[in-house]
């Protein structure tokens, strides 16, 4: 069972800039097409960004794009979100998954508080 585990997130202003990095465990990441989600409190966990199984596609959120960057690592079994041009609305707990269903078991994300 691949077990994912978010991290780089931390308090920034706003237009600063974050990196988060998902590594996962286990042979099959590279075959799954993965993204990252994001929980604000109060409210649904919604979708951000996701990339293909080999890297060579990628989709964003209307809310993020031209500012997010998704990439991945295959040989480090990692998935990567640059983060630009940051605002107080992108706070929230940000996690990884594969973006088949079901979801893999979800790891602890990683909080991301932008000030104002």
């Amino acid at each position: 069972q691949v077990q994912l585990v978010e991290s780089g997130g931390g308090l920034v202003q706003a237009g600063g800039s974050l990196r988060l990095s998902c590594a996962a465990s286990g042979r099959t990441f590279s075959s799954y097409a993965m993204g990252w989600f994001r929980q604000a409190p109060g409210k649904e966990r919604e979708f951000v960004a996701a990339i293909s199984w080999s890297g060579g596609s990628t989709y964003y959120a209307d809310s993020v794009k031209g500012r997010f960057t998704i990439s991945r690592d295959n040989a480090k079994n990692t998935v990567y979100l640059q983060m630009n041009s940051l605002k107080p609305e992108d706070t929230a707990v940000y996690y990884c998954n594969r973006m088949a269903r079901p979801p893999l078991p979800w790891g602890q994300g990683t909080q991301v508080t932008v000030s104002s």
